[in-house]
């Protein structure tokens, strides 16, 4: 698994990916915050903003 910098800002997820956690799993963990669950599924846009690094995810 190639694993990247929490750089991205906006990242596009699908149903296979939940639950929904920041960090992801391909995300480096030496610049990571604790790891949070997101429920995106209960937001109306299906759109979340992470509290920690404020990388915004959206269910397509």
């Amino acid at each position: 698994m190639q694993q990247h910098q929490n750089t991205r800002t906006h990242i596009e997820i699908t149903e296979k990916d939940l639950p929904l956690c920041c960090p992801r799993p391909n995300m480096l963990s030496w610049n990571s915050h604790p790891r949070v669950f997101l429920q995106i599924e209960k937001e109306p846009s299906h759109e979340i903003i992470c509290p920690y690094c404020s990388t915004k995810y959206k269910l397509v």
